[in-house]
């Protein structure tokens, strides 16, 4: 019989809510994140590359990937991930792009970006249970050397979003849970690019705002027997309606005037973004006492995305937008747990995403698309008020081409034809997950 002592409980949830609330500054920080709609939160679905995302539920992080998973757990139930992001990302010059561009490739606009998650699950009663979390799992993060070839399309960019996740949970049979989830997201936009002066130094055009929205996800779990259940989860679309005022600096005079005459110097730039709405549909089945297999597709609505690119054409200014267009994604993975001796388990997992752009001119302000993932994680659960576990992933998006043809040259005050590549994309996860059972 374990005993309980309430005054460790107490520290425990001070210990834990404290870590996350910094976790979650820094999911909110506009720096160095990569991809756009991640997965990997910090939790134990790192090392299985997702498989099973919303059948899994054996902690408190199924309040974020499936909130009816919560029936599962007894008592009050507290995760925490921690988590270490490293992009490995470098542009190379390819021939087609303006000579007067320059030669320089922008470095690694990425780097390596600390993340994580708080989770939690209290049992109101012996069929219904509420949750929290809060985690960052939307956007990227970026920032080139100022002066790099692709200057005049993005110096920098981020684009993240942070959600804060109440939720609910109601065992409405023997073998079939529901729950849903409010998604209250706050999202973070901020843009600069270089303004060709035609002559002297460049200018710049930033825009910085940050915007809150709202939507919901939905959860259904169905268990037919004590080693089989699958997982469904509906999440829905959230917009994020940024909108701020154009901020220019060290403009020319003639550009200056010109862009003050067609209203465009103090305009105000509106910029809807929409989180894309998904489904993910996963099963878990243990084969025996040995062995259990997990699998999930998905489907996430990225046509609706509605992000746009920041520029500005100083020969003949109409416009500081351009609309960008994106493709609907498809996700699938498939992963396996083996049971080692004594309290450790072995997860492993392999995931395939399709992409969202178009292979042949990616936009540099997003380099991301297809990928494949690749987990492998190990996890110890001796005590049974206490678990932890340690994953890591590779994520391999292979090379994605940039063509930005641009028919005024540089000299004339066009942006120039951006045309190269980045090569072997590679993202490197390590997180550590610890799991309470108060």
């Amino acid at each position: 019989m374990t005993v309980r002592h309430p005054s460790h409980h107490r520290q425990a949830i001070n210990f834990v809510t404290s870590a996350a609330l910094g976790l979650a500054l820094l999911d909110a920080a506009p720096a160095g994140a990569g991809g756009l709609l991640l997965f990997e939160v910090g939790t134990s679905d790192v090392g299985l590359a997702s498989s099973g995302y919303t059948a899994r539920a054996e902690d408190a992080s199924t309040v974020f990937t499936n909130p009816a998973g919560m029936t599962r757990l007894e008592a009050t139930q507290i995760a925490l991930g921690a988590q270490l992001l490293y992009a490995d990302l470098g542009f190379s010059i390819g021939q087609g792009t303006a000579p007067a561009l320059g030669d320089r490739s922008g470095g690694n606009p990425v780097g390596a970006f600390p993340g994580g998650g708080l989770f939690l699950s209290y049992s109101v009663a012996p069929d219904v249970r509420l949750g929290f979390a809060t985690t960052g799992n939307f956007g990227l993060a970026q920032k080139y050397d100022s002066d790099w070839v692709g200057r005049y399309y993005v110096q920098e960019a981020t684009l993240i979003g942070m959600s804060l996740l109440p939720s609910v949970a109601w065992r409405v049979g023997k073998e079939v849970s529901v729950g849903a989830s409010l998604n209250v997201m706050y999202g973070k936009l901020k843009q600069q690019v270089a303004v060709n002066n035609i002559v002297g130094s460049d200018g710049r055009l930033a825009l910085d705002t940050y915007e809150w929205g709202y939507g919901a996800n939905l959860g259904l779990l169905y268990e037919p027997n004590p080693t089989t259940r699958f997982g469904i989860v509906y999440n829905t679309q959230v917009k994020l309606d940024f909108s701020a005022p154009a901020e220019f600096s060290d403009l020319s005079p003639t550009l200056d005037a010109l862009l003050r005459a067609r209203g465009l110097l103090d305009a105000t730039l509106d910029i809807p973004v929409y989180v894309p709405q998904g489904v993910n549909a996963s099963f878990f089945h243990q084969l025996d006492d040995r062995w259990a297999l997990l699998g999930s597709i998905g489907w996430q609505q990225w046509s609706k995305f509605g992000m746009v690119e920041l520029g500005v054409e100083s020969n003949d200014p109409v416009t500081l937008t351009a609309n960008l267009d994106f493709k609907d994604t498809w996700h699938v993975a498939g992963g396996a747990r083996s049971r080692l001796q004594g309290p450790w388990l072995l997860n492993m997992g392999i995931a395939y995403d399709s992409g969202f752009q178009d292979r042949s001119s990616v936009v540099p302000a997003l380099p991301a698309n297809s990928a494949w993932r690749f987990g492998l994680g190990l996890q110890n659960d001796e005590r049974k008020d206490f678990n932890w576990s340690v994953s890591v992933e590779y994520l391999y998006g292979g090379t994605l081409d940039v063509n930005r043809g641009n028919a005024v040259p540089v000299p004339a005050g066009g942006r120039g034809s951006l045309v190269g590549s980045f090569d072997s994309v590679g993202m490197y996860f390590v997180a550590t997950t610890f799991n309470w059972r108060l």
